[in-house]
């Protein structure tokens, strides 16, 4: 079997997380790359969990949450941005490519966005291959 993508969904509770439930209630086609962490909202995702997933091999973290000004939590996803520009610089000081991190508001009604944005995410893993901090196989 071919090499595919692992790749870590930190989902906001309210929205993101039931978009990707619709997703699959809808039978949205998406590759199975994805593994998904169900959080209260994407403000609460520390950095730490980012950088840990990358340095337990994951080949692209995805960091998803309310669109502005619908969060449940008033304005955590702004925190969220804020947190990301961050991410960005160290995923950039790891060696990463960009790509390995993406952030993406999806509405609770937006099953379709949610799978498209999992195929291109996976795609574009994919094109980049492994990730360059994956440990060798038989280490651990």
């Amino acid at each position: 079997m071919s090499w595919q993508p692992k790749i870590l969904a930190f989902c906001c509770n309210w929205c993101s997380y039931a978009g990707a439930d619709l997703a699959g209630v809808e039978r949205r086609q998406m590759p199975p790359t994805v593994r998904i962490i169900r959080v209260m909202c994407s403000g609460t995702v520390d950095p730490a969990w980012v950088l840990e997933a990358f340095l337990e091999g994951v080949d692209g973290v995805l960091i998803t949450g309310c669109h502005p000004g619908e969060c449940h939590y008033l304005n955590a996803n702004y925190h969220t941005a804020r947190r990301y520009r961050l991410l960005e610089a160290f995923v950039k000081e790891f060696g990463l490519e960009p790509a390995r991190l993406r952030l993406e508001w999806i509405a609770a009604t937006e099953g379709v966005k949610f799978a498209e944005v999992v195929r291109d995410m996976t795609d574009k893993i994919r094109a980049l291959g492994p990730s360059p901090l994956r440990p060798e196989e038989g280490v651990r």
